[in-house]
């Protein structure tokens, strides 16, 4: 059996979107903060990892959203280790409202471990994957699923340029990576707001758009001051979800930065139930979409 760790968190105001709900960038942001805590408590802080002279990256990360949190709430977020590979991790995480046995979200990360001066994976020492496996490592490693690959991009895809602010770096001096879903989030808003749906108007026409599940892969480290543009639309337009893809390139044909797709629900803005996507947004959509609407 693998080295469970739990940690609480009390959900702070400023951490809830617009809909009241936690904003999706804290998930990751309590699921990072939850491993680092049992990478601690297994004998592995951050300094020790200096010492070494590595560090663990994310590759993957995925959230699938059951229950919103909102402020006040206090969730408890339990993570082990699902597996080691040659110089990966993958680490699983469940979220529960405090006394409640339910899941309000659970997701996984795959890190790759790092070395620090060559910026190159490194083979995991086998003293350190014992420590997270007391008992002894597992015989076989769960199979993995590769990222989905992005269908054909539709010529009214949506591109926006942006440079990396100071406010995203992190101590490890790159984008942090619970920023990557800001920018993938503002990128979607901006684009419906570009198709004649802004949030008011989303609003005022009595439903919301939710994430029900996130997916993104790094491929690349995005640094202070560079530009980056991201490119988005959609696929899968059912009456009452879509996914929404971004792509985050350097410009000009630069490298594939990051890759994300967005499991959106489309719901009653008074009773939280699903709601049908209008007949006139799809349509406003057309050119935005990816392969033809499922009505």
């Amino acid at each position: 059996m693998p080295l469970t760790h739990t940690r609480q968190f009390r959900v702070r105001y400023y951490e809830c979107d617009a809909y009241g709900h936690v904003n999706n960038a804290n998930y990751f942001r309590y699921m990072t903060e939850t491993a680092f805590d049992a990478s601690s408590a297994a004998g592995y802080d951050l300094s020790a990892y200096e010492d070494l002279g590595h560090i663990w990256l994310p590759r993957t990360k995925t959230v699938e959203y059951l229950k919103p949190l909102r402020y006040g709430d206090t969730v408890e977020v339990k993570t082990w280790v699902e597996d080691y590979r040659r110089v990966r991790s993958r680490r699983a995480y469940e979220f529960r409202l405090l006394g409640e046995n339910q899941l309000a979200a659970h997701g996984h990360t795959d890190w790759i471990y790092l070395n620090t001066e060559t910026q190159r994976p490194a083979k995991i020492p086998e003293e350190m994957m014992r420590k997270f496996f007391p008992e002894g490592l597992p015989e076989e490693a769960p199979r993995r699923q590769a990222f989905p690959s992005a269908p054909p991009t539709p010529d009214g895809a949506i591109t926006i340029y942006k440079y990396i602010a100071w406010s995203q770096i992190d101590p490890a001096q790159h984008v942090n990576n619970a920023e990557y879903l800001r920018m993938i989030e503002d990128a979607g808003v901006a684009a419906t707001a570009q198709l004649g749906w802004p949030m008011a108007r989303i609003t005022e026409e009595g439903f919301a758009v939710v994430a029900r599940k996130i997916e993104i892969e790094y491929r690349l480290q995005a640094k202070m001051g560079e530009q980056v543009e991201i490119t988005t639309f959609v696929s899968d337009m059912k009456p009452a979800s879509c996914i929404r893809h971004c792509l985050i390139h350097y410009p000009n044909g630069g490298g594939l930065i990051a890759q994300a797709r967005t499991l959106f629900a489309f719901v009653g803005l008074e009773n939280g139930r699903p709601a049908r996507i209008p007949a006139h947004l799809v349509q406003d959509f057309a050119h935005h979409t990816a392969g033809e609407p499922v009505r």
